[in-house]
C-alpha cells in the first residue's frame, strides 16, 4: 500500500468511530416510538395554538382600541310605522 492510501484509511476510521459513538445502539420498542411521535405532535400543536392565541389577542386588543367592539352597546330597534305595519299585514308576510 501507498502512504497516501494508509493516510486515507486512518482519516476515515476515526470518523466512523465518532458516528457510532454518537448514535445509541439500543433498540426501542414500537410503543415507545409511537409515544415519542405523539409527544412531538402534541408539542407542535401546542406551539401552533400559542401562536394563534397571541395573534387573536392582538386582534382583539386592536378592535378594543379602535372603538369597534360591541361590548356594552345595545341593539337599535327600528320602529315600524303604521303604514309599514299595514303593508306587511296586507301582504300576508309574517315574521
Amino acid at each position: 500500500m501507498d502512504v497516501s492510501q494508509e493516510e486515507e484509511k486512518e482519516q476515515t476510521k476515526p470518523k466512523e468511530e465518532e458516528t457510532s459513538e454518537s448514535e445509541p445502539k439500543t433498540e426501542t420498542s414500537p410503543i415507545i416510538n409511537s409515544a415519542k411521535e405523539a409527544a412531538r405532535e402534541l408539542k407542535e400543536a401546542t406551539e401552533l395554538m400559542k401562536k394563534e392565541n397571541d395573534r387573536k389577542e392582538k386582534l382583539m386588543a386592536e378592535n378594543m382600541l379602535s372603538g369597534k367592539t360591541e361590548a356594552g352597546s345595545t341593539a337599535k330597534v327600528k320602529e315600524e310605522t303604521p303604514k309599514e305595519y299595514k303593508d306587511r299585514i296586507m301582504s300576508g308576510k309574517i315574521e
